[in-house]
């Protein structure tokens, strides 16, 4: 469970990935409830995050973590970082160390359990400083029951058409419009930014396959009581390579009333798997239909595309539409435009 509030700070690690690789550090930024006093991203040092993130609250980019503590007083260093396997980078070494040594805890949702590293678990205990590993699953976690649709909830997922094509973006978008409406909507974070932005959640790419959908279950009905539609999370794609597991357990878990399909605008292939394509946007949709219809049917009611990489709203639109036909539903760019344009079509 994280512990930062709304009046801690934190210096964020991105170093060489910022703003496009590192998107961990991009949703903390954009999302968080505390604040950020720095990003380091030695690339990019001397720079600003108003200079890459409009509408994002700036901070400094600096070189390394003694810079970060220059520039304020960070109460933790978080790694910005969500690489391809969850690795630890041996550069980031020394920038953890000085968080450490000047009473920084320090929050990771890699793979790698800092908690478990012999040299960084023992300079944290002389200093009396917190290794917060997100990604450390709960020892208690069982098989799903196959009971999350009998929650008396609204309950929306995203999916998508690869990895990072906005999925957490757009349910925390929709979390925020409905509850701009007056609507009690809840987030169910379950990938380590969320978790790291909302305080709670499970990665549910860090469990035991057969305890996945489980994990989700179980979070749906602790959140369902209080909420009257809970927006989750959705992780990889039901096509990736890697990464299909995860969303098939999240979508069986989840038994989501209706569905939301995310996709980057102008991505051909899959990101980190280039030797397998992109398939077209609506075989997509069919897939995630047909296979949450052998559990619990859930439409996909709705569509969202990031457009960043479209100059002028005008295309971006066009793309928007283009999209909306081959979803066969609504949709939107949900940080360019608004996420309350989908909305009557989920709930």
């Amino acid at each position: 469970m994280m512990t930062l509030d709304s009046d801690d700070t934190v210096a964020v690690l991105a170093h060489d990935r910022f703003p496009d690789r590192a998107k961990t550090a991009v949703g903390v930024l954009r999302y968080a409830d505390y604040d950020v006093t720095a990003v380091i991203d030695r690339a990019r040092a001397g720079e600003s995050v108003a200079d890459h993130l409009p509408g994002v609250p700036d901070a400094p980019i600096v070189g390394e973590m003694a810079d970060a503590l220059a520039t304020g007083d960070p109460d933790a260093l978080l790694i910005g970082i969500a690489p391809i396997g969850g690795g630890f980078d041996d550069s980031w070494r020394p920038d953890v160390r000085a968080a450490i040594e000047s009473g920084c805890d320090v929050i990771a949702g890699l793979h790698y359990f800092l908690a478990d590293d012999e040299a960084f678990a023992t300079l944290a205990a002389d200093h009396g400083v917190d290794l917060i590993d997100v990604r450390r699953p709960p020892d208690d976690l069982t098989v799903s029951e196959g009971r999350a649709g009998d929650a008396d909830v609204e309950v929306v997922m995203t999916v998508g058409t690869d990895c990072s094509t906005g999925k957490m973006t757009t349910t925390l978008e929709l979390v925020a419009a409905a509850r701009e409406r007056g609507i009690d909507a809840g987030f169910v974070p379950t990938g380590q930014t969320g978790i790291m932005i909302a305080g709670w959640g499970v990665p549910v790419d860090r469990v035991i396959a057969d305890f996945a959908a489980g994990a989700v279950e179980r979070m749906l009905r602790d959140a369902a009581p209080d909420h009257d539609v809970l927006f989750v999370e959705g992780q990889g794609a039901i096509v990736h390579p890697a990464y299909s597991g995860v969303t098939c357990s999240l979508l069986h878990g989840a038994m989501p009333d209706s569905l939301v399909l995310t996709h980057s605008a102008g991505r051909e292939t899959i990101h980190g798997y280039e030797d397998f394509p992109i398939r077209p946007i609506g075989e997509y949709a069919d897939l995630y239909e047909s296979l949450a219809a052998a559990v619990a049917p859930a439409p996909v009611a709705a569509g969202t595309i990031d457009t960043r990489s479209i100059d002028g709203d005008d295309a971006a639109r066009e793309a928007i539409e283009s999209y909306a036909d081959a979803v066969g539903a609504p949709a939107t760019d949900p940080v360019r435009f608004d996420a309350d344009e989908i909305l009557d079509a989920l709930l």
